[in-house]
């Protein structure tokens, strides 16, 4: 087994072990503030190439939770996934791409949703987003359930100025991790790769800490210090020690 790649383990044992490492990690990421989606004056829905995303805000819509659906999302590192799975040639932005869906596969109006398409980031995702939310108090995010985590600390940054906004994570899967691929389900078609994955989340993790290489106020000041679980910190080592080649520094 090299330091860098996951998929040339030969040990099973250390296969579970890495298995049970990377549930940790991005069960933690996966934020999800409630069971199920309650009423909420608005949905906000990031761009990214997980579909499932949609299909949560398009059930919240068909249900009547939501009366409106902002979906925010430019072209980032995430779009060229999304449009292979959709099957287009050219790159576009993110929210269009998934306003598209959700009209013509869904059936949510086209007056039911806005959209901002200049976002690039977590933390854009957040700015971007203040023109479009009006009065609304009760905010339901959907992301990518890799940063979903991460999208939420962005959006208590950005709305501290708003007494009273109450913003709800929900992340639209909480991944299972297969011997080849990530999935929303057990057995289900892979959304990532194995390594694709593991690379994302400890990325997560390195953004996530309150250090000079992470995104609190210790190093760039994006987002307020994040108490992270020390037993996800201790995953988040061992996994970056055995693959140092996985954690990636930059990042959406």
């Amino acid at each position: 087994m090299t330091p860098h790649r996951m998929s040339s383990a030969r040990c099973s044992g250390q296969a579970e072990v890495d298995t049970e490492e990377l549930t940790l990690i991005s069960t933690y990421l996966a934020r999800r503030d409630v069971a199920e989606i309650g009423e909420a004056d608005l949905l906000v829905l990031m761009g990214s190439a997980v579909l499932e995303s949609v299909e949560v805000a398009a059930r919240a819509w068909q249900d009547g939770l939501v009366p409106r659906i902002l979906i925010s999302g430019g072209v980032g590192h995430s779009t060229r996934h999304l449009v292979t799975k959709v099957g287009e040639r050219e790159l576009r932005p993110e929210s269009q791409i998934f306003r598209d869906l959700l009209t013509r596969e869904y059936g949510v109006p086209a007056a039911a949703i806005e959209i901002e398409d200049r976002s690039t980031n977590c933390g854009q995702n957040a700015e971007f987003s203040r023109p479009f939310v009006d009065r609304a108090q009760r905010i339901v995010l959907v992301q990518d359930p890799t940063m979903q985590r991460r999208t939420h600390a962005s959006f208590v940054r950005s709305f501290r100025d708003l007494p009273g906004t109450e913003l709800i994570s929900f992340a639209p899967v909480i991944p299972w991790i297969g011997p080849y691929g990530v999935a929303a389900t057990p057995g289900g078609p892979a959304i990532w790769g194995r390594e694709r994955f593991a690379s994302l989340v400890l990325g997560e993790i390195r953004r996530l800490r309150d250090d000079e290489h992470g995104y609190g106020p210790r190093g760039r000041d994006f987002i307020d210090h994040v108490d992270l679980p020390a037993v996800v910190l201790d995953a988040y080592g061992n996994l970056s020690e055995r693959y140092p080649g996985l954690v990636r520094a930059g990042g959406g």
